[in-house]
């Protein structure tokens, strides 16, 4: 058996069995069904009929694919709130997560509604729903190409993703910019987005500091409130919602847990749901009213990068097509940001160029215990965003801060053993953040300084190292800033000796609460 998720009562049902004499070899959840469907199966009813009872039991989220020695021919699968695919080949039949998994066997594919269950044989599936009737669900020929899906000579998976940001944020931009007249415009959505009066954003994750971003940018630019939670916080809250409200869900793989959870609390409440997700056919695509795709193509390394950056992109094209039709920016406005942002592409190249001091850099951050990120503004999301992607891959502990709290306590923290990384554009906060970098450097810290030559120049002599980005304009920076910190977190992971691509305890789509 394969489960993914989380039994609920598995406590209560454990302590039912054991009463009977079954015997446990393990503490986990997983066992629980396994153990909960023989039960059925020793009192006389097949492996569908042992299966569909026993899943009347569960309570919780998750995803199952059971065998059977008894009839090998036969798989049994089961979704509820957890997402999973029915593949179809020439002969043989699949099970798996999405549509990645099954990319290099399959292009058709069958998504199981909540509350479905399946029998998989070899000649074909018969779907049921939650009641155990039988049901048809379409069966649709993905996009996804297992040819996409290769490392083509890179190191790892993550470091294929990264050298491929500048092509998907031009391709992501393509879709939102007309070539000739620089115009930023939306798809047709189902409602009106200017006259909303709020947005609320919702994520998790690295996805949530691209909110984070977001939200600077649409208050600025599109003159329009941002509320923005964390979704596993916001769906308990039980937040009053505006009529008229639109609700704002990021993920890359579109089958977060909590912010699908988090999709249907905004429906409830009457609010117009808009998606930015990475995956065409996922369930927060299928259930949004509208869509807004970022096109980085498959992202395998679970530590997100091009599509982190391509919600960024999607992002800014958002607030300034916004912006525009509320009459809050001028033509000129709109078309100097558009013009900005299609440099970013060409600028990331330049970043990239920086991968091998990069690289020598984390010789010294692969030797700390703990590492500060501090920015300010929109940079201070990618502080939060770089401490992220360190911890996540190289295990060493690292806090991002909003630069201006420095003195509320993390800067107790500092001193020659802990690096603190400073992202510094040249912005309307620039002098407020270089006195930041004084200040830590007055109490031996280690600055290793991200900024344009402005900011290099400027700090040069007070910080220990530097690196130099190109000089843009202040509203993309966050888009170019997050590429080197995403280098810094890799190669000192490599240089850990730790699996970048599959960090322990981590999932690349985390479909559980």
């Amino acid at each position: 058996m394969v489960h993914n998720g989380i039994i609920e009562n598995y406590q209560q049902l454990k302590n039912e069995l054991q009463a009977e004499g079954r015997v446990f070899a393990t503490e986990t959840d997983t066992e629980i069904i396994v153990h909960l469907v023989t039960h059925y199966l020793e009192r006389g009813l097949g492996p569908v009929a042992a299966t569909a009872t026993a899943l009347k039991r569960l309570e919780g989220a998750f995803a199952l694919t059971l065998i059977f020695t008894d009839d090998p021919d036969l798989m049994i699968g089961a979704r509820r709130g957890t997402p999973l695919a029915v593949g179809y080949g020439n002969g043989e039949m699949y099970l798996a997560s999405d549509a990645f998994a099954l990319a290099p066997l399959t292009s058709h594919l069958c998504y199981l509604e909540d509350g479905d269950w399946v029998e998989v044989r070899r000649e074909g599936a018969v779907i049921h729903d939650e009641t155990d009737a039988v049901v048809d669900r379409p069966v649709r020929l993905t996009a996804v190409s297992g040819a996409l899906i290769g490392k083509e000579g890179y190191r790892h998976f993550m470091l294929k993703e990264i050298y491929e940001q500048p092509q998907v944020i031009g391709d992501t931009l393509s879709a939102f910019i007309h070539p000739s007249t620089g115009h930023i415009s939306l798809p047709e959505l189902p409602f009106d987005l200017a006259g909303t009066p709020r947005i609320t954003i919702v994520a998790c994750g690295t996805a949530y500091y691209a909110g984070l971003v977001g939200k600077y940018w649409l208050e600025q630019i599109a003159r329009i409130p941002v509320e923005i939670d964390i979704a596993s916080e916001f769906r308990y809250r039980e937040a009053p919602l505006p009529a008229g409200g639109v609700a704002l869900f990021i993920s890359q793989s579109g089958e977060t847990l909590d912010t699908l959870e988090a999709l249907r609390y905004c429906k409830r409440q009457g609010q117009h749901i808009l998606a930015i997700v990475n995956a065409p056919e996922s369930t927060i695509a299928r259930e949004a009213d509208a869509v807004l795709y970022t096109l980085a193509g498959p992202e395998i390394g679970v530590a997100s990068t091009k599509a982190f950056t391509t919600q960024l992109t999607t992002l800014a094209c958002l607030a300034v097509a916004l912006g525009r039709s509320r009459n809050v920016i001028s033509q000129e406005r709109e078309a100097a940001l558009a013009l900005a942002l299609r440099e970013v592409p060409a600028r990331a190249v330049e970043v990239l160029n920086h991968d091998k001091r990069l690289r020598d850099l984390a010789h010294e951050v692969a030797e700390a215990r703990d590492v500060l990120y501090l920015g300010r503004g929109a940079c201070y999301p990618l502080a939060l965003e770089g401490a992220l992607k360190l911890k996540e891959i190289s295990y060493i502990h690292a806090e991002g801060y909003a630069a201006g709290e420095l003195k509320h306590g993390p800067i107790a923290l500092v001193d020659e053993s802990v690096p603190v990384i400073v992202l510094v554009p040249s912005d309307s906060l620039f002098e407020k953040i270089v006195s930041n970098v004084q200040e830590v450097c007055a109490r031996s810290g280690k600055v290793l300084l991200i900024a344009d030559a402005k900011g290099v120049d400027r700090l040069k002599d007070r910080v220990r190292w530097s690196v130099e980005l190109p000089t843009v304009d202040p509203f993309v920076a966050p888009i170019l800033y997050a590429i080197p910190v995403q280098l810094l977190a890799y190669h000192t992971a490599v240089l850990k000796g730790t699996d970048v691509d599959q960090p322990r305890n981590l999932a690349k789509s985390v479909t559980v609460e």
